[in-house]
């Protein structure tokens, strides 16, 4: 664990992988609502927390180096589940890639449990955890990628909320409202939440 200062009342930690950091997301959260810590704002990434709003980050910072971190519990609440069509243009890419049918990949993708790892590139995108098998990004980013696109890069899943350019492989489609600013979250995807794709349809 690495502690960093990021201005005056911040603090951004860095740890070693994307489990790491969010076990630690998890314990801030858990400290914070026990009332052993004060943060205004604890924001995870790949292999980062971020927090924001400490009255006094110094004290806290040689601290934490000393804190055991257990690994993040799951989430109580249900799982959010998401209906996909499978019918993304690259499909077969992805089958090629892992050696197998493009109906296969939708089994596959279909059988993982998901878990929200962090936020960000666009409001309500998530960093899905839980993916079997890997799968590189595109050689050329597409300049627009429609909404509502579930898509893999890396060992992550996520769906885009509007459209936009990517460069993440297209397997398929959801209706899912990712954001919604009338909604309280306006988020439907936050960090630790745990997520599934049910298939609806033949690729």
């Amino acid at each position: 664990m690495r502690v960093l200062p990021a201005g005056d009342r911040a603090l951004l930690i860095e740890v070693a992988s994307g489990e790491e950091a969010q076990a630690l997301h998890a314990e801030l959260l858990r400290r914070r609502a026990s009332g052993e810590l004060t943060a205004a704002e604890i924001v995870p990434a790949a292999r980062t927390v971020l927090l924001d709003g400490l009255d006094a980050p110094a004290r806290l910072a040689e601290r934490l180096v000393s804190w055991e971190v257990p690994p993040a519990p799951p989430r109580a609440e249900d799982v959010v589940e998401m209906r996909v069509r499978y019918d993304g243009p690259d499909l077969a890419d992805v089958a090629a890639h892992w050696g197998v049918a493009p109906d296969e990949v939708a089994r596959i993708h279909a059988a993982a449990e998901f878990r929200v790892a962090f936020c960000g590139f666009a409001p309500g995108f998530g960093y899905l955890t839980g993916l079997p098998r890997e799968v590189p990004r595109r050689a050329t980013p597409r300049t627009a990628v429609p909404a509502g696109s579930v898509a893999l890069a890396g060992p992550y899943t996520g769906v885009y909320p509007r459209s936009s350019p990517g460069g993440w492989q297209l397997i398929g489609t959801t209706d899912a409202v990712l954001w919604d600013h009338t909604r309280e979250p306006a988020a439907l995807l936050t960090p630790g939440t745990r997520v599934r794709f049910v298939p609806v349809g033949a690729p």
